[in-house]
């Protein structure tokens, strides 16, 4: 069985492709992947009840899309109320 010599050189290339990588993984999950969200879907990304979003929506703060009975919300639209809110 040979041995394999690993140098402090490969060791910086091996942090550097780990960190691309890494890098990538957070840009790809940390936003959805979907410009429209469904109710559950704002819920679990607010980490908020189905009635605080309901009030959300009926007093304006929120604005959202109903087609055939599903309400659907903007990604970007949740960003900006965020933004609108902050302290």
């Amino acid at each position: 069985m040979p041995a394999n010599v690993v140098t402090s050189e490969d060791l910086y290339f091996f942090k550097d492709e780990l960190i691309q990588e890494i890098k990538k993984l957070l840009q790809t999950h940390g936003t959805p992947q979907r410009k429209w969200l469904r109710s559950q879907d704002v819920q679990d990304l607010l980490c908020i009840s189905a009635g605080t979003l309901h009030n959300l929506r009926t007093k304006g703060h929120l604005p959202y899309s109903k087609v055939a009975g599903v309400i659907f919300y903007e990604y970007e639209d949740i960003v900006e109320m965020l933004r609108r809110n902050k302290v």
